[in-house]
């Protein structure tokens, strides 16, 4: 398949990332859970250079004390998620909460339903979406990788999309290329591969292929070693973004040489 891309806004050069208004830094969403310590985490956050940090609502330590998340990453923009909720009704007030405890009208929408795969429930979560968009949140639903789907939350207001690349820690990379790439270029806000991801090259892959962005969690907490596996990760999605823009050659079925074939000695 020929990813060949038109890079984006030659003429001014201009590559900033945007969501809601806000410039991000960093391609690179990072999540929190899951690693060997709070330490170690902290420190993988940092070399990784990504300015957005996921947690699931439910385990961060909401009063302020000790060495819990918030405390650990302060400075860093928090996208507090709705891990584990299975109803749209649980996903509303889980976001109510986030808002209220952590000053942020930043949620990423979880509606889980089926606990095997860890695939969304669409319905429940375009109706979770819905009722947040209108309730003044900055949503970004993580979901299959459907284009309809995903014009649909755009199409409700949503701030970004964030389709799977494949099945939540499974670290088999981007296994649909072909929709991805669609829904990229189909979408008019930032599009956030979110799980599945496994080590820096998947991320350069769903770079390329046109994302905005990669959310990447399990694949840093559970390297042998997350500090250095999260700074290839932050590399890896610029990398990614670079070969996109400049785009990529076509694929031929053929050798082609490089150097002119004309001036050779002895001819």
């Amino acid at each position: 398949m020929d990813h060949t891309v038109t890079p984006l806004r030659p003429e001014t050069g201009d590559d900033s990332f945007t969501i809601a208004g806000v410039n991000l830094s960093s391609r690179l969403f990072i999540g929190t859970a899951g690693y060997p310590t709070q330490a170690i985490m902290r420190d993988a956050v940092a070399a990784s250079g990504a300015e957005v940090v996921t947690a699931s609502i439910r385990r961060v330590s909401l009063q302020g004390h000790g060495s819990d998340t918030v405390t650990l990453l302060k400075g860093k923009r928090f996208l507090p998620n709705t891990a584990g909720c299975e109803t749209a009704r649980d996903a509303i007030m889980t976001a109510e909460l986030a808002r209220e405890a952590l000053d942020t009208n930043w949620i990423k929408v979880e509606v889980i339903g089926d606990r095997e795969t860890l695939y969304p429930d669409v319905t429940e979560l375009i109706e979770a979406c819905r009722h947040l968009v209108d309730d003044g949140f900055v949503v970004l639903p993580y979901c299959n990788d459907d284009p309809i789907i995903c014009q649909r939350l755009e199409d409700l207001g949503c701030a970004a999309v964030m389709p799977m690349g494949s099945l939540i820690g499974s670290g088999m990379g981007v296994a649909n290329p072909a929709n991805l790439e669609l829904i990229c270029r189909r979408a008019k806000v930032p599009v956030v591969v979110d799980a599945g991801i496994g080590t820096a090259s998947d991320a350069v892959i769903a770079m390329e292929l046109g994302a905005s962005a990669c959310l990447i969690n399990t694949a840093v907490a559970k390297a042998d070693d997350p500090v250095r596996m999260a700074r290839a990760m932050g590399r890896a999605v610029e990398a990614g973004r670079d070969a996109y823009l400049a785009g990529r050659i076509p694929r031929r079925g053929r050798a082609e040489p490089s150097s002119p074939q004309l001036g050779l000695v002895g001819s």
